[in-house]
């Protein structure tokens, strides 16, 4: 799934399963994340001002 510089500011992505994604340039700030599963999905360039990542599983996830 490429979901490349798709804008989800504040999106409730509580308990989604985005397992490998392409969310590069997405912007994820003031998302609520808690509980989802990010399994080897590309992070880089994502704006993630605000998210909540507690209880997030970031598997593989590339941060650079």
């Amino acid at each position: 799934m490429d979901l490349r510089g798709a804008n989800l500011s504040g999106a409730d992505l509580r308990g989604a399963k985005l397992h490998n994604v392409d969310l590069i340039g997405v912007d994820l700030s003031g998302a609520k994340p808690r509980g989802a599963k990010l399994h080897n999905v590309d992070l880089i360039g994502v704006d993630l001002t605000g998210a909540k990542l507690r209880g997030v599983d970031l598997i593989k996830a590339d941060l650079d």
